[in-house]
C-alpha cells in the first residue's frame, strides 16, 4: 500500500495546512501517517509547560485517529527545535521505516522558525533516506524508492516578510472539510492560546477562511489546500507528480503562476 507521511511542526499544524490532502488519499487507498516534530509544550497561557505537553499530546492522537492516520510521537519542545545531526538521523529513520511515496511538510520560509527548521528536517532528512553510508537513528536499511516531497501553504497566506504566495497546484478538500474542521477542534486547547498569542478570534474561522479563500484563487474548488513540489533532484523523477496521479480531477496545477490574495482570493 503506497503511503503518505506529514511532517509539520506542532500539534494542529497538520490541521490547518494538510488534513484534507491526508483524507483525500486516504480515500485513494493510502495510508498516511501524522508526525508533529515539537511537543506544543508553549502553546498556553493558562497551563504550565509539562501539563501542557500532555494535553496536546492527546489532541494530536485524538485527530490521527479522526483521520484515520497513524501518528508518531514528537521529539522536541517548542522553540528548541533545530538543524542538528541527531535531529536529522531521526527524520531519516522514519522515512527509511515508512517508505512513504509522498512527503507533506511547511514550505521553505514560514512566519516562525519552528516550521522553517521542521522544512529543513523533512527535506534533508528526507534526502538522506539513500545514501548508504549515512546512519539513521535507530539505524535502518537505505532506500532508493522515489519520494516526493511537497511544501504546503504558510501561515498568514504570506512568505515571512509579507511577500506573496504562489501555489504549485491546489486539492479539492470542499466535501472533507467539516471533518477537517472536526479534526482541528480536538485541538481544544489552543482556541485560548491563538486568541491570546496571535489574534487570530476563533482558529476554526482562521481554518474556514484560509480553505474558502484557496478555494476561490483555484478557480474551481469550493475549499482547498495548496502545494508546491520541492526540485525534484534527489526525491523523484522531473514529471513525477503523484499527487496529481492519485487525486485526478480533485487535483489541479496553477498553470497562471497566480498569487493568492488572502483577502479577495
Amino acid at each position: 500500500m503506497p503511503a503518505a507521511l506529514a511532517v509539520f511542526a506542532h500539534p494542529d499544524d497538520i490541521e490547518f495546512r494538510a488534513a484534507g490532502t491526508l483524507l483525500r488519499l486516504r480515500e485513494a487507498g493510502w495510508e498516511i501517517h501524522y508526525w508533529n516534530l515539537s511537543s506544543g509544550n508553549l502553546g498556553s497561557t493558562v497551563m504550565n509547560a509539562r501539563r501542557t505537553a500532555s494535553v496536546r499530546r492527546r489532541e494530536s492522537q485524538e485527530a490521527a485517529a479522526l483521520l484515520g492516520a497513524t501518528w508518531h510521537p514528537p521529539f522536541a519542545n517548542d522553540l528548541q527545535l533545530f538543524y542538528t545531526d541527531a535531529n536529522l538521523r531521526r527524520i531519516c529513520a522514519m522515512v527509511r521505516r515508512i517508505q512513504p511515496s509522498i512527503v507533506l511538510t511547511h514550505p521553505p520560509l514560514d512566519y516562525m522558525e519552528d516550521h522553517t527548521i521542521s522544512c529543513r528536517l523533512t527535506v534533508t532528512g528526507t534526502f538522506a533516506r539513500g545514501i548508504p553510508n549515512y546512519r539513521s537513528n535507530p539505524d535502518r536499511r537505505h532506500t532508493l524508492k522515489p519520494v516526493v516531497l511537497y511544501h504546503s501553504a504558510p501561515h498568514g497566506l504570506k512568505g515571512p516578510l509579507g511577500e506573496p504566495y504562489v501555489p504549485g497546484c491546489f486539492v479539492d478538500t470542499g466535501a472533507l472539510h467539516a471533518k477537517k474542521r472536526a479534526a482541528l477542534l480536538c485541538h481544544r486547547s489552543q482556541k485560548e492560546w491563538l486568541d491570546a498569542s496571535q489574534g487570530m478570534d476563533s482558529y476554526l474561522v482562521a481554518l474556514d477562511e484560509d480553505a474558502r479563500t484557496l478555494g476561490r484563487a483555484s478557480g474551481k474548488f469550493k475549499a482547498a489546500e495548496t502545494w508546491t513540489r520541492h526540485l525534484h533532484l534527489g526525491f523523484g523523477g522531473m514529471d513525477e507528480d503523484p499527487m496529481r496521479d492519485v487525486l485526478k480531477s480533485r487535483y489541479i496545477g496553477n498553470r497562471s503562476g497566480r498569487a493568492v490574495n488572502p483577502v479577495t482570493g
